[in-house]
């Protein structure tokens, strides 16, 4: 593994979010002095917090799996996810509500969930559904280790015998092929194929090997922090503060100070300089190349995922068919991924993620009051709208985005909305996200493992990349991991993956160690 050259006594992480928390760890673990330099007030970056009224709200992602990878970081440096996390397991990870007005609790635990297939498709789904499993459970073991958690220096690191282990396994077939192979009912192969949404790519065009997501939301476990989602950031931040790193808030760098082939000083907007003999920058791909002055050529432009629009409601009631996250697919599926990646149309037929997090915190709202996230994906503005026609057309999808959640059964939504705040690729856009979407660098095949923004950058020789858009990618658990490859490019030493403590579940069932608490009943 190729790593930076010279001294990396002092090394300086640019963006405190769940990335550059991580790599803050991952590196005090190992002896360095480390100062974490923040644009915003308070930790987070992607993970931030919003105060709308009286409710507390997420503004990035509300799904956590794999937390072993957080836990590993805080481990780095003698601490503990659970010292500074609350942890619910939901059950069910997800509730599957489809256009026919049939539903499907998506459950973790390996029994639970074959009853569950039984009920919803019949035995021969529920037989499929087990296989399936056990495929999902191969895949994630062939790929963790050496295609995911692995710093890549060259494509030739990926002839390992493990390529042919995943090529037998059928990776590198397409996507909703492989699943169909074991589940015939279209419902269920959505809810196994929907996670390619995140990697910016079709179920029909995808690889198989992205299934890997699947198994994170379907078979590992999907968990809830108290507090919210910003608990982690919050949490990582507090153990790096006490294992001695120096948190600098609301501090924007405005420039490296480059020499010889070095980062010699990072300095502020404010303008102060801070000396390093390392240098991590977290922040979005193309800040990072702005700062460095430089962007790598590449054949092809990178491509980035589709985007989202969010609305935020702070609500009087809710309802008691949502559960703690609630995916309300349309009837439409292969339009609505063409719609998102090719033509560019918003969804005609729409598919949300609904997510109420005051379900196990209802002290995220005021009291009575609930916390709903609808998420509706849409086309980035590099095949969609442009910023300038968002500008109009926010307040006209919010309207229509209402009417659709009424017309699913949320009856009385319009009226109950107290607070609200709608996010769209404008947004997203004045955060400095490129192609207005937060989800970064699409994973096509040219865009995955070796052929990804690579996180060591060439004509400097101290300086590391950490992020969505770099080694591996995009997620929660993604982006955990690339704090970590990125310290390794510092130090050296790429720890063990995961501890004992919090591991994924085995085929048959959940191995849950953390508090699991009953859900708040809003109904």
């Amino acid at each position: 593994m190729r790593t930076v050259a010279g001294p990396t006594d002092h090394v300086v992480v640019v963006g405190a979010g769940l990335s550059g928390l991580a790599c803050a760890l991952h590196l005090l673990g190992a002896g360095r002095r480390v100062t974490v330099v923040e644009r915003d007030a308070e930790p987070g970056g992607r993970a931030g917090r919003t105060q709308l009224g009286g409710y507390q709200v997420d503004t990035g992602p509300t799904v956590l799996t794999m937390p072993h990878l957080a836990d590993e970081a805080f481990a780095a440096v003698g601490d503990s996810l659970g010292r500074h996390v609350e942890l619910t397991a939901l059950d069910p990870a997800y509730r599957a509500c489809f256009a026919d007005g049939s539903s499907l609790d998506v459950h973790t635990d390996g029994e639970a969930m074959e009853a569950e297939v039984r009920r919803f498709a019949g035995p021969a789904e529920a037989s499929g559904y087990r296989e399936l499993r056990n495929w999902l459970q191969r895949l994630y073991q062939a790929q963790m280790r050496r295609f995911i958690d692995t710093n890549f220096d060259s494509p030739f690191q990926l002839l390992h015998p493990d390529l042919a282990r995943l090529a037998a396994l059928g990776g590198f077939g397409r996507l909703d092929q492989r699943i169909g192979r074991f589940i015939a009912d279209p419902r269920l192969r959505r809810v196994f194929s929907f996670q390619a949404l995140y990697a910016g790519v079709a179920p029909a065009r995808a690889l198989a090997a992205y299934a890997v997501i699947a198994y994170m939301d379907t078979v590992a476990g999907v968990w809830f922090p108290k507090g919210g989602m910003h608990a982690l950031p919050r949490g990582m931040a507090n153990a790096a503060a006490q294992a001695g790193a120096e948190l600098r808030w609301s501090s924007e760098v405005a420039s490296l100070e480059k020499s010889a082939g070095r980062v010699r000083a990072v300095r502020l907007a404010c303008g102060e300089r801070i000396t390093c003999d390392s240098v991590v920058l977290t922040c979005e791909l193309s800040t990072a190349h702005r700062l460095l002055g430089h962007s790598p050529k590449r054949p092809v432009r990178l491509r980035h995922s589709p985007s989202a629009v969010i609305l935020h409601a702070g609500t009087d009631r809710t309802w008691p068919g949502l559960a703690h996250h609630t995916l309300s697919f349309g009837a439409a599926w292969e339009r609505t991924f063409d719609e998102l990646t090719r033509s560019g149309r918003l969804m005609s037929d729409p598919s949300l993620l609904i997510t109420r997090p005051t379900t196990h915190d209802p002290a995220l709202a005021p009291p009575g009051k609930h916390l709903h996230y609808v998420l509706a994906p849409c086309p980035n503005t590099d095949v969609g709208p442009s910023l300038d026609e968002w500008r109009d057309l926010g307040p006209r999808y919010r309207d229509s985005l209402v009417r659709e959640l009424e017309r699913r059964g949320l009856v009385g939504f319009a009226d109950s909305v107290q607070e609200e705040m709608l996010v769209t690729p404008l947004d997203w856009a004045a955060q400095g996200h490129a192609a207005g979407g937060p989800f970064s660098v699409s994973h096509t095949f040219a865009q995955t493992g070796p052929f990804r923004p690579r996180n060591l950058v060439r004509h400097l020789e101290n300086v590391v990349l950490a992020g969505c858009g770099t080694t591996p990618g995009v997620g929660v658990p993604t982006v955990l991991i690339s704090g970590k490859l990125a310290a390794a490019r510092v130090t050296g030493h790429l720890p063990g993956r995961g501890r004992q403590s919090l591991r994924p579940a085995p085929p048959g069932g959940r191995a849950v160690t953390m508090t699991v608490e009953g859900a708040h009943d809003p109904s």
